[in-house]
């Protein structure tokens, strides 16, 4: 879940970012662009971290 939501807000950032380059202005401002990047930051290390945990829980299942 957390990596749908990681690529679905960096593609928000992307669309964004080409949308300023071919019209000239973009839909967010400097500050909402920073903030949607660092939500998609946090979620793709949130699920990165989740998957971590559970492949370790996995592991030491199986020892």
């Amino acid at each position: 879940m957390y990596f749908a939501l990681a690529a679905l807000l960096f593609l928000a950032f992307v669309g964004n970012v080409v949308s300023g380059s071919i019209d000239g202005s973009a839909i967010l401002s400097n500050v909402q662009e920073m903030l949607l990047l660092f939500a998609a930051a946090i979620s793709f290390s949130a699920a990165i971290l989740l998957a971590e945990a559970k492949a370790k829980s996995k592991n030491e299942k199986t020892d």
